[in-house]
């Protein structure tokens, strides 16, 4: 189906999501925008996505909190606060709903009973909504393509598979109040933290890829939130090398600054991996929960993601980082503009 600009001027977008799944979005929020250019578009989703809407003001217009909802891990429910969402994007006006948190179990039928409005998404066995303006959630894809699936199937054409992360000039300029004893591309990054401990590579994995990393020249800057401390010093106790420790110490776009300009990105498989991948920073990503091929970056030469379900062998991070590290002159030309 293609959906046309003239009937649609409000589009309300649900993903209430983490960090790594809403820049995976983006080149389908581009491609939207594109579209509709002069459409009101609002992001539904968890709180910490407002600064999220700020970042990519081109795409989003507006943001609305989502409150919850049974069976939905995300947040608690509450009644009280649903019934003020459920009068709030009523009171919207909507003319399209697009559901991209899933594969529709639990909010198919949540949007479909409690929003009189066009609604257009996924669906899946079990949920099935109008096929016209419904995909089947593709599976054994990259998260990237298959919310631009969403958009082809809707007939909005994509504009590039590429990620972005915008760096505010505020946020560059306190990155240089924390004057930092590094150069451009002199520093390796650190990142051992990610949401839920079962998604962390060990601690004397990081530690002793931080200290190869470091007989290699290069400085080692270990990063993190306030709450990931523990395990940031953790690796840091572990290491023979110095290392500057940031953890707490930087905001997002910050950190986005900080792996703009980095050497190189080892991490989890978790939101800095994408910006790695946004800012076209050289990467080693280690996969723990076994879907490499739907969260690792696209571009396979730039960026080495390890299934660690598959290989646990500290050698292959280790190899893939001397070869990445070992070439940076030909690192620029792997890029492909198109959308790797």
């Amino acid at each position: 189906m293609k959906l046309t600009t003239q009937n649609i001027k409000k589009i309300g977008i649900l993903r209430a999501l983490q960090l790594g799944d809403m820049l995976c979005a983006v080149p389908a929020l581009r491609a939207l925008r594109h579209a509709f250019p002069n459409a009101d578009i609002t992001l539904i989703g968890l709180p910490w996505a407002a600064q999220f809407v700020d970042r990519f003001s081109g795409y989003l217009d507006t943001f609305i909190h989502f409150p919850g909802y049974p069976g939905l891990p995300e947040q608690e429910f509450n009644r009280d606060d649903w019934s003020r969402f459920v009068n709030n994007i009523n009171s919207q006006q909507f003319d399209l709903l697009l559901q991209m948190q899933g594969n529709g179990n639990i909010v198919n039928s949540m949007l479909r009973d409690s929003f009189p409005v066009m609604i257009a998404g996924f669906h899946s066995e079990g949920n099935r909504m109008d096929p016209d303006l419904f995909l089947n959630y593709p599976e054994g894809i990259s998260e990237i393509d298959r919310h631009l699936a969403l958009m082809e199937h809707l007939g909005i054409p994509s504009c590039g598979r590429h990620l972005e992360f915008p760096v505010l000039p505020a946020e560059k300029e306190k990155l240089k109040t924390l004057n930092l004893p590094v150069s451009e591309k002199s520093y390796v990054c650190i990142h051992p933290g990610s949401r839920g401990s079962w998604r962390q590579w060990p601690v004397s994995h990081f530690a002793n890829i931080a200290d190869e990393a470091a007989s290699l020249g290069y400085d080692i800057v270990v990063t993190g939130t306030k709450e990931e401390q523990d395990l940031t010093m953790a690796v840091i106790s572990k290491m023979n090398r110095a290392a500057i420790d940031l953890t707490g110490r930087t905001g997002l776009g910050e950190v986005g600054e900080l792996i703009n300009q980095a050497a190189l990105l080892i991490s989890n498989c978790t939101g800095v991996s994408h910006i790695a991948a946004a800012m076209r920073t050289p990467s080693i990503v280690i996969s723990m929960d076994g879907e490499p091929e739907r969260w690792g970056p696209i571009n396979q030469k730039l960026h080495r993601t390890i299934d660690w379900t598959k290989t646990q062998q500290y050698e292959t991070v280790s190899a893939e980082m001397h070869e990445l590290l070992s070439s940076p002159t030909v690192i620029p030309s792997l890029y492909d503009p198109s959308g790797l």
